[in-house]
């Protein structure tokens, strides 16, 4: 029996490598991997619809549910996580030295649709008081100029955004003091080049971060997984098929990080790294499924509205492809 053929973009992570070596393989599906940076996936899905699945920022993918006719559905696998304290970056010259003061300052975003930064801004609101709407948010290139939204945004008047100039990149303005700060998913590169110009808002962020998930149970989602609406259409079985296989896929990448007798990773203390992660999060610390997420899901969809990304309040189940809201029991 013939076997659909698929195209997926994702990145190269330990979570999804037995996907792109075929050793393990979605039922019903022979499967086109393509290992591509986060980036470039995200530009070519969302601007050309270029791959039959695909790795895909979780704002993104909400802004373009708001959309007559929704190009992509997602089924429950979360294959980038990040605590996002640490991507706070500030100016020195801003003189900022807690979180309060980010308030009604400029503040630097690549795209303000980016998770990160929607991220970063709820939970500057609901930690330490930041109304969203009150900072001035300036866009563009981190690195390279030019950069502009990968999706039209359509936002209230009361949130301020303003593009760079067309020579300018966020990394060399948040040096130069012209931006106080930057909400962003990579660090600059001035944090290495200049630090005395470019500081973390939070220098002990593993700390502040921890403290943050035991009081609020989140592990911030940054990806998720979408396929192509018509082809979902036509295959409702492929939703079930990737995502038993991505949880097959990451199975294994639990399984071996829990080896002790060699070192799968190049993390010296990466045993302690474990240990630590099924102390802090459980035994299953980078939960796919629905359910175990729903909290996470619901706290996000919040942010994304509050902050004029989407036009209602989503409700999480409608993120996903509905066979995968739950499994059968024997």
């Amino acid at each position: 029996m013939s076997r659909l053929q698929l195209s997926l973009a994702c990145w190269d992570y330990d979570r999804t490598r037995a996907l792109a070596d075929g050793s393990v393989r979605p039922e019903g599906i022979d499967l086109i991997y393509h290992k591509l940076l986060v980036e470039e996936t995200f530009f070519r899905m969302l601007r050309n619809r270029e791959f039959d699945a695909a790795e895909m920022s979780l704002s993104s993918y909400c802004v373009s549910l708001m959309r007559d006719d929704p190009a992509f559905i997602a089924i429950p696998v979360f294959p980038s996580r990040f605590f996002r304290h640490s991507c706070i970056f500030v100016s020195s010259k801003s003189g900022i030295g807690e979180p309060r003061e980010l308030a009604g300052k400029r503040i630097g975003v690549p795209e303000y649709q980016m998770t990160a930064p929607v991220w970063i801004r709820g939970i500057l609101q609901d930690e330490y008081g930041v109304e969203p709407a009150g900072c001035e948010y300036w866009t563009g290139g981190e690195e390279d100029p030019g950069r502009d939204e990968k999706l039209k945004l359509d936002l209230p008047a009361k949130f301020r955004l303003q593009p760079i100039g067309p020579k300018q990149t966020l990394a060399q303005m948040i040096a130069e003091g012209e931006i106080d700060a930057l909400h962003t998913a990579r660090a600059p590169s001035t944090f290495a080049t200049r630090p005395d110009a470019v500081k973390r808002l939070f220098e002990n962020y593993v700390e502040i971060e921890k403290a943050y998930y035991r009081r609020t149970k989140i592990f911030p989602i940054m990806h998720t997984v979408v396929i192509r609406r018509e082809l979902y259409r036509a295959n409702r079985w492929i939703a079930q098929s990737l995502h038993k296989a991505f949880v097959q896929a990451q199975r294994r990448t639990y399984e071996t990080l829990a080896t002790t007798m060699a070192l799968a990773t190049m993390l010296p203390w990466q045993v302690a790294h474990v240990e630590e992660a099924r102390r802090e999060l459980g035994e299953d610390w980078w939960p796919y499924g629905f359910e175990p997420n729903r909290h996470v899901l619901e706290t996000f969809l919040r942010y994304h509205h509050e902050q004029g990304l989407s036009k209602r309040l989503l409700k999480a189940e409608e993120l996903l492809a509905p066979e995968t809201l739950e499994s059968f029991r024997v």
